[in-house]
């Protein structure tokens, strides 16, 4: 004969099996779970997956960049052309393209790093107090942004031209990425001296860091003479270091007049 419980144990009981965590009714009658069942069923058999080549958004956007970087046939073209690149996450979070500044047609051509916030507000390379003193520093050998005359002036960029959230490092992916339009850019302008201003100039260009070994040093950029210095921002934070800068401009010079 079946026990029988009343209304209010029925209850009592649902309540506690509630507080244990049993939400959810999926039976009628209970399951006997230390039951041996007399022969264990086959498992299914499952389908090995298609494993498929994708390409890494990296490579692709590489090579996006490479064929409208070549297809650029003027600076202003090539600026068009990296203002409406839409595969580098950088764009997004940035105001401004920092493309160059000073006159295209200057002999000595100033590779830095990737924007910080003035640059980013302004548009422009180099500017605020490392800005400041890069323009005291080639002012030094008689070299100005602002100067008409190709002999004197300076033609500036970045290999990034995109400021990164918080002022972080760039990527090796981001410069890789954005390394074709920096190349046309070279090729566009056509300087007679590079200057590799920073470690991430030199990783961009020479695929090596470390500009405290590199600096006074001269390299070779796509077939131009290429000078890696110190960067202004730690000659601010490292004012002993400015006499290995001035013996490198000192170098730059000398390179110029011959």
């Amino acid at each position: 004969m079946e026990t029988q419980i009343d209304y209010w144990q029925a209850h009592a009981l649902l309540e506690w099996q509630i507080e244990l965590g049993a939400a959810e009714a999926i039976s009628e009658s209970p399951v006997n779970r230390y039951e041996i069942p007399e022969k264990a069923p086959k498992p299914a058999a499952q389908k090995a997956p298609t494993v498929t080549h994708q390409p890494e958004k990296e490579d692709d956007a590489s090579e996006v960049a490479l064929k409208l970087a070549q297809s650029a046939g003027s600076l202003e073209a090539l600026r068009e052309a990296m203002a409406g690149f839409d595969l580098c996450d950088l764009k997004r979070g940035a105001r401004n393209l920092v493309f160059s500044d000073g006159n295209p047609e200057a002999r000595v051509m100033i590779i830095g790093e990737a924007p910080g916030r003035e640059e980013d507000i302004q548009g422009k390379p180099f500017v605020g107090r490392s800005g400041q003193l890069l323009d005291k520093m080639f002012a030094a050998i008689g070299l100005d942004r602002a100067s008409p005359d190709a002999q004197t002036a300076l033609y500036i960029t970045n290999p990034i031209p995109w400021r990164p959230p918080e002022n972080r490092d760039p990527s090796p992916a981001e410069i890789a990425m954005l390394k074709p339009f920096l190349m046309r850019h070279i090729e566009l302008a056509d300087p007679d001296v590079i200057v590799l201003m920073g470690n991430w100039a030199c990783t961009a260009l020479l695929g090596r860091a470390g500009i405290t070994r590199l600096r006074g040093k001269w390299q070779t950029v796509m077939g131009k003479p290429a000078m890696p210095m110190i960067h202004p921002q730690y000659l601010l934070r490292t004012p002993i270091a400015k006499r290995e800068a001035w013996a490198d401009l000192l170098e730059i010079q000398a390179k110029l007049k011959s």
